[in-house]
């Protein structure tokens, strides 16, 4: 089954990880090697200075010693938020593809650029770099023997996967443009993107395998099709040997691969060019597409790969995301393998077939470096200590949190219980938006402390700024705003694929001249950075504003509640009030005692007027795939529009939304008869 993935025949899938010990290569760490090329001269805080003030002397050196150029660029950038212009690197001319494999497989074409993770436990398969460039080439062929030309788009629709990673590349290599769509989206969301993006190809396993159960990918690819007249053929490949129906667009991947020469060569690039597409998972509108280039992009999610995880050459990299987020595009595919690392793919979940999945894989593959999200971790809190501890963890060092604040007990347990205390940990913020990673601990000055559930230090070349409601900049530490940056950097977003003028609108228009991310923060008097959430999640209670993660984190430390959700809703008095959705401990004991207990502890953590008004103890949250709370949901619940919940198939179980309804009712009738 594992070889059928990456295609009958069509490459040897070894199995042994071949690659020199990182402390043998202690000389090669992160800067200062012909292999390894070295940053701006400088301490960090001089380093940090260069790119706020001068970017095009601390990205230009960079961006030619990093990446591998066909034709060099003339000029480093020019940017200006005011009319939306946005460009790095301008005259240069590269592949991507060439950056993140034929650079690599020249060197050392025996290092393993992938492990996969597969669903069942202990079946991992690594695939050397000379593997997956084969593969890609061969992929890359079948693209162009099928009328995929440079500039096209391409949906991909798979699970985690060596092949998915090959078809991402694939493209990149021809020129094409990819979207990858998480393969948890229904027909109809799928559709929406492939009709927004205008594909005329669609790549997509018959079936997918997550958690001990097999995901139909083909059957939704077959309904969301019927809506899309612009795609001209569904490459068809292999994750199960079961038989699917194949229609007259449908062509078998690994027989056509296998037709294909293992040579492709690559198309020269402009730095401006189109790499990909990739939307944002809103509930409501027309889907957003995204639109991240060629050249910044790449150096931005190579250098942040770096320099927030301490990755040494010989690291085993693992990124638990799914690659339909910009966390798998960067830190699973693009930022690992520009740097020849060798990257985890995890197909799984993180309970499957039981709670120590994820630290049993952190053992038996040697993980160095582990990102993950505060959804997974929480989750896994509900569980014994044992589930960690009786797995050999010495080989990491770096814990990173990824896709919202991470609160105060799950931060607590990933660095004593995951990290015994002796790994870096990062709380990473950043955005699909960015392309990467923007604020978080590391990098620092040598030794510099790390406060718990803070992303804290902006990386080099981002420059934030907190707003007030008036749009005036705050100054100085201890101050709460609306977070902003102010200049450009290489890894961010140019435009929404389409519509320019609703990327400015989105972006720039709320604060002319700035961008503005659309999350609140707190900036300590030390001028460290926390986030409070989403703007569009804080609640104004009575006049004062509140972000939900902030009542949220606050509830989590109590030792009872291993998840918590809130949200507002209509309040007559206060205009707006909290509602709280808390998980218990099977040991937890009197719920009765721990609402109680759980408002008096926002109530000395933030405030009176911060304690939720409704609080209602569930069995789950309503959770996506990749982990994340769908609190649109919720909302929708108590403000009477369950009728209207909209697109559910990416919940991990819908059935948790009637666990929750039912809650809802009795909870209301409850409290409606105390009245």
């Amino acid at each position: 089954m594992a070889a059928r993935c990456l295609g009958r025949g069509v490459v040897r899938l070894l199995g042994g990880l071949r690659w020199v010990g990182a402390r043998d290569l202690a000389a090669l760490r992160l800067w200062g090697s012909a292999s390894v090329p070295a940053a701006p001269a400088g301490s960090y805080r001089e380093r940090l200075a260069l790119a706020a003030s001068e970017p095009a002397a601390f990205w230009g050196p960079l961006a030619r010693d990093v990446l591998v150029w066909d034709t060099p660029f003339h000029t480093v950038s020019d940017c200006d938020f005011r009319s939306g212009r946005i460009g790095w690197f301008l005259g240069g001319q590269l592949n991507v593809s060439v950056n993140c494999l034929d650079q690599h497989v020249r060197k050392s074409p025996e290092s393993v650029a992938l492990i996969w993770e597969q669903d069942e436990p202990g079946t991992e398969v690594r695939i050397t770099y000379r593997e997956l460039l084969e593969t890609t080439c061969r992929l890359a062929n079948t693209l162009k023997r099928h009328g995929v030309h440079r500039g096209d788009r391409v949906a991909i629709y798979m699970p985690v996967s060596p092949l998915a990673v090959a078809a991402m590349l694939a493209c990149a290599r021809i020129g094409a443009i990819h979207t990858v769509v998480f393969a948890g989206f229904s027909a109809g969301s799928l559709a929406g993107r492939i009709n927004d993006a205008k594909c005329k190809v669609v790549i997509t396993f018959n079936q997918g395998l997550r958690g001990g159960r097999v995901v139909e990918l083909k059957k939704i690819v077959d309904e969301a099709i019927k809506l899309c007249p612009t795609v001209q053929h569904v490459l068809v490949a292999h994750r199960t040997d079961n038989k699917v129906h194949m229609g007259d667009l449908d062509i078998p991947l690994e027989q056509e691969m296998a037709k294909e020469e293992p040579v492709c060569a690559p198309e020269s690039m402009g730095s401006e060019d189109t790499l990909f597409l990739l939307y944002t998972s809103g509930s409501t509108g027309t889907p957003k597409g995204l639109v991240h280039t060629q050249a910044g992009y790449l150096l931005y999610a190579a250098l942040t790969h770096r320099f927030v995880f301490d990755y040494w050459p010989g690291d085993v990299f693992g990124c638990v995301a799914d690659i339909g987020w910009i966390t798998g595009h960067s830190y699973v595919v693009y930022g690992p393998l520009c740097n020849g690392a060798t990257s985890v793919l995890f197909e799984s979940t993180p309970v499957y077939p039981d709670a120590g999945r994820y630290w049993e894989m952190v053992q038996r593959l040697k993980i160095n470096q582990f990102y993950g999200a505060p959804t997974a971790f929480r989750l896994l809190l509900k569980f014994e200590d044992s589930w960690v501890k009786k797995y050999d963890r010495s080989s990491l060092r770096t814990l990173g949190s990824v896709g919202e604040p991470i609160n105060q007990e799950a931060w607590e347990w990933l660095h004593r219980v995951v990290g015994d205390s002796r790994c870096t940990l990062v709380d990473t913020w950043w955005q699909t938006e960015t392309g990467g990673i923007c604020i978080s601990p590391r990098p620092s000055e040598e030794g510099a402390k790390i406060l718990p559930c803070m992303a804290m230090r902006p990386l080099f070349g981002i420059v934030p700024v907190l707003m007030d409601e008036k749009g005036n900049v705050l100054k100085g530490g201890g101050v709460s705003g609306a977070l902003c940056l102010s200049q450009a950097w290489p890894g961010m977003a140019r435009t929404i694929f389409g519509d320019h003028q609703r990327f400015m609108d989105a972006y720039f228009e709320a604060y002319p001249g700035y961008y503005f991310t659309g999350d609140g923060a707190y900036r300590t008097e030390d001028g460290y950075y926390q986030i409070t959430g989403r703007m569009d999640d804080v609640i104004n209670i009575s006049g004062h504003r509140l972000g939900t993660a902030e009542i949220e984190d606050a509830m989590a430390d109590h030792p009872a509640v291993p998840e918590t959700a809130v949200i507002g809703y209509p309040h007559d008095i206060k205009g707006e009030a909290a509602f709280a959705f808390i998980v218990l401990k099977d040991d937890a004991g009197d719920a009765d005692v721990v609402v109680k207990e759980l408002r008096s502890v926002v109530a000395s953590k933030i405030a009176k007027y911060a304690v939720p008004d409704q609080v209602l103890v569930v069995k789950r949250l309503p959770k996506t795939r990749s982990g994340k709370v769908m609190r649109r949901l919720l909302r929708k619940i108590v403000t009477g529009r369950a009728q209207d919940l909209g697109d559910t198939t990416t919940l991990e179980d819908p059935t948790v939304i009637t666990e929750i309804l039912s809650a809802y009712q009795e909870y209301k009738d409850k409290w409606g008869a105390a009245q």
